[in-house]
């Protein structure tokens, strides 16, 4: 059995920061790419940020340059790092990963989510 457990969102004003964590639990033989997607009322999931076991990154454009994505491997937690944050950050934020469980199963699973709200 694997979980992903969310942790630091918040509200916080225009031009602030956040930084949200990831910790993956469990039966874990490996983990592949961690990463980071939101979803805003009426809106469909949109990838934010996705890093590989080996560092490589890919960012959402929207994101680019405020957003930094980063992981400890040794703790199986992947970071999302925010600054700049702008009211159409607004979203529930999910913790993605594709790993091999202690069967050598390969799964994608998430997180419960965590509320990110920019507002003044």
């Amino acid at each position: 059995q694997v979980q992903l457990v969310e942790s630091g969102g918040g509200l916080v004003r225009p031009g602030g920061s956040l930084r949200l964590s990831c910790a993956a639990s469990g039966s874990i033989f490996s983990i592949n790419t961690m990463g980071w997607y939101r979803q805003a009322p009426g809106k469909q999931r949109e990838l934010v940020a996705r890093i590989t076991s080996g560092g490589s990154t890919t960012d959402a454009d929207s994101v680019k340059g405020r957003f930094t994505i980063s992981r400890d491997n040794a703790k199986n937690t992947v970071y999302l790092q925010m600054n700049s944050l702008k009211p159409e950050d607004t979203a529930v934020y999910y913790c993605n990963a594709d790993l091999f469980d202690s069967n050598r199963e390969l799964g994608d699973y998430w997180g419960q989510g965590t509320q990110v709200t920019v507002s003044s």
